[in-house]
């Protein structure tokens, strides 16, 4: 049996970090309503180009569903709420009262909870087992603004990211807004353990830049502990030598060898026979080298075709991989049949997005198939009128 189906969050949620920590939720089988800010919404709504078909639309497609916003959304429920406003204040409190929320989320600034009526001892006094999760970036006494770039470069990521005689580089995805999103996960099936024992509820503040700092396990130590400094390195590896990109005939390969066994395996296939010298026989001799053995293996490598090197990689067990394209990892046989989908019942468009990394069994149940994303809006009238509110005369005072 599901427990999780049972719940319900309520989430004042923008842009990725908390979509992505209450996709998650969905996959487990919560209902998670988006609250969200007439009259746009959430700002990702309106980000990425226009997909989804509309006749009616000047231009032929639907707008305030562009594509940016689809992915972290699938089977979420959206409705509308002016917070600003002491009415729409009083109608979250009842809905959360009286619906009843087991969890309510956010990532507004912390200098906005009081005067939109979100802050945990407003809410919790209203529900006390309500678990409250409030992501920022910084932590819930600085009300800096944060975007995951801005993050990356505060947390030292962008330090190790790059060529080594280039600019320091932003990662090509969100790290620090995926990676608070799956802390916040965690911590929040914590809390529902907690509640589970104890009967009580939860505030759980998570800052995105610790968040990204905790992952800083050895260039922090190295760094504090022994003055040793970390670089951008580009594809090589610190320690560890060959691991790089490497050009075939037909593409690219990475390759990365983590021990001399497997180097001494490497240099014994034929056409390798060169590098089977004393200088790189032991892991710190390839090192101190890497630069002239990179260019030595490259030139090896381009004789060869993507398939050929891998078949023989893996036959030896030298860890590789192609370096894919996104098609090519959709394709991937480990997730081709595993991507979960979603079904605009307008349009007619489906979508597809990654597996989560253990297929919860709510998700199973489902067929990998979930609800398409809301609409702004969409859920007013459904949310709304069992609380006995005129959901018209809502619209017309600016309230919805």
């Amino acid at each position: 049996m599901n427990h999780l189906d049972s719940l319900t969050v309520l989430s004042l949620e923008q842009a990725t970090t908390l979509p992505y920590m209450t996709l998650k939720l969905v996959m487990d089988g919560m209902r998670v309503i988006r609250l969200e800010s007439p009259p746009r919404g959430d700002p990702n709504r309106w980000v990425g180009p226009q997909v989804l078909s509309d006749s009616k639309a000047e231009a032929g497609f639907e707008s305030g569903m562009n594509a940016y916003f689809l992915p972290n959304n699938l089977g979420k429920e959206s409705i509308t709420l002016n917070l600003l406003d002491e009415a729409g204040r009083n109608i979250l409190h009842r809905l959360i009262r009286e619906t009843p929320i087991d969890i309510f989320a956010t990532n507004q600034r912390p200098d906005s909870y009081k005067k939109l009526g979100i802050d945990y001892e407003t809410l919790s006094a209203v529900k006390p087992d309500l678990i409250w999760v409030g992501i920022t970036g910084f932590g819930p006494t600085s009300n800096e603004a944060a975007y995951d770039p801005i993050l990356q470069a505060r947390a030292g990521f962008m330090e190790l990211t790059g060529e080594s005689n280039g600019d320091p580089m932003v990662f090509g995805l969100p790290m620090v807004d995926l990676g608070a999103g799956e802390q916040a996960y965690g911590l929040v099936m914590k809390a529902l353990y907690r509640r589970a024992v104890t009967g009580e509820g939860t505030r759980l503040d998570i800052s995105m830049f610790q968040s990204a700092v905790s992952w800083m396990l050895s260039p922090m130590m190295l760094s504090h502990s022994f003055d040793v400094q970390a670089a951008r390195r580009g594809n090589t590896h610190q320690f560890f030598a060959p691991v790089s990109v490497y050009p075939t005939s037909d593409g690219f390969v990475y390759l990365a060898v983590g021990n001399d066994r497997q180097w001494e395996a490497l240099t014994g296939q034929a056409g390798f026979e060169s590098l089977a010298c004393e200088k790189y026989k032991l892991n710190a001799g390839r090192i101190a080298s890497v630069d002239e053995l990179n260019g030595q293996l490259s030139a090896i490598f381009k004789k060869y075709s993507t398939a050929e090197i891998i078949a023989m990689c893996n036959r030896i067990g030298a860890p590789i991989s192609r370096v894919n394209n996104i098609p090519q990892v959709c394709a991937d046989p480990l997730i081709a049949d595993q991507l979960v989908k979603a079904r605009d019942p307008r349009s007619g468009v489906e979508i597809a997005i990654p597996p989560p990394a253990v297929i919860p069994t709510h998700l199973k149940e489902k067929g990998l198939t979930l609800g398409f994303p809301p609409r702004l809006g969409e859920q007013n009238e459904s949310v709304f009128e069992p609380l006995g509110c005129d959901v018209n005369e809502l619209k017309e005072k600016g309230i919805i």
